[in-house]
């Protein structure tokens, strides 16, 4: 009788320790989470979004970052949330979501309210439920349901911030916001400089033209911005292959030079030389060009390799240049 009543005993040990053990587990929500959310439209299309929830948990404080997609359209924000261990319910307030009816450059957005229930099992663990649209928002702003599933690979967490990164130097969506009188606007002057290695190196790259352009005016401003995430980025500038420009860091704060047009010259080319690759290979930039009223937009992309070049004629007494 001693020896099963020692089985048993080990075996109500065994079971007690096996329920703290799955407790336990069930008493925090931090981890890597992905999934997708829907959402019916006017129309009765659906639409997706994909979503990933980078969050830590400490005694039900949840915070973290919110990454998703929708269309081409990109959002990481911060969050803040409150996590019931009673209950097992995520709660997040007033997370700004893209409307499914937003365009291209015409991102509006509803605040949402979400409120997940954890589902935890050995198949795996599961945030599901629905984010709801805050009052103002109900009429408009259609409920999204989403499921989430934890990714088990904690290491998951250093490749998401890459990959995140990348997405955003791949398809920036981001536009300068108008500066402001205090904004720290880098001017420079248009004149020979020396850099002995860019110089050297730059006969040896190919050069890919990005973009072709016609004005009718005497000159033009340029800004050049980080495309994406800042990341590091710094760039040398020639002007029809003379070095005007040299260890110039990319941010969002604009590099801002003026360039004048020969109406004598086909064309003036100006090049962007990458001196590295940042931390996310390659080097990316916002280029904005401003001739009179009118303004372009051109996304440059240079390597080691290879450097991006813009080429902008000036039209002689009103006829095209050919």
């Amino acid at each position: 009788m001693g020896y099963f009543n020692t089985v048993k005993q080990h075996r109500f040990i065994l079971a007690i320790l096996l329920f703290f053990q799955v407790c336990g587990k069930t008493q925090s929500i931090a981890g890597y989470w992905y999934g997708s959310a829907s959402i019916m439209g006017t129309q009765g299309n659906q639409h997706n979004y994909l979503i990933e929830l980078i969050l830590t948990d400490r005694a039900g404080q949840a915070q973290g970052v919110l990454n998703y997609y929708f269309k081409n359209l990109y959002r990481s924000i911060p969050i803040n949330g409150i996590f019931d261990r009673s209950t097992q319910q995520f709660t997040l307030k007033h997370v700004p979501f893209i409307y499914f009816g937003s365009v291209d450059q015409l991102d509006v957005d509803c605040f949402m309210d979400a409120q997940l229930n954890l589902v935890m099992a050995r198949a795996g663990s599961t945030l599901s439920g629905q984010w709801l649209p805050e009052e103002t928002y109900k009429y408009t702003c259609p409920t999204i349901q989403v499921r989430l599933s934890l990714d088990k690979d904690q290491s998951i967490n250093d490749s998401l911030i890459q990959a995140v990164k990348s997405f955003k130097e791949q398809f920036q969506v981001w536009t300068p916001p108008p500066p402001e009188s205090n904004d720290p606007i880098l001017t420079i002057t248009p004149r020979p400089v020396k850099n002995y290695v860019a110089e050297r190196q730059q006969t040896s790259r190919s050069i890919e033209v990005a973009e072709e352009m016609e004005v009718d005016m005497d000159d033009v401003k340029i800004s050049l911005y980080d495309n994406g995430e800042v990341d590091g980025d710094s760039i040398s500038v020639f002007l029809n292959g003379k070095l005007i420009a040299t260890h110039q860091r990319l941010s969002t704060r604009p590099i801002q030079l003026t360039i004048p047009l020969d109406s004598l010259l086909d064309y003036v080319e100006l090049s962007m030389f990458a001196e590295n690759l940042g931390s996310i290979p390659p080097n990316t930039a916002l280029m904005i060009v401003e001739a009179g009223d009118r303004q372009y937009q051109i996304r440059l992309t240079s390597t080691l390799e290879k450097s991006a070049s813009v080429r902008i004629k000036r039209k002689r007494n009103g006829l095209k240049v050919r």
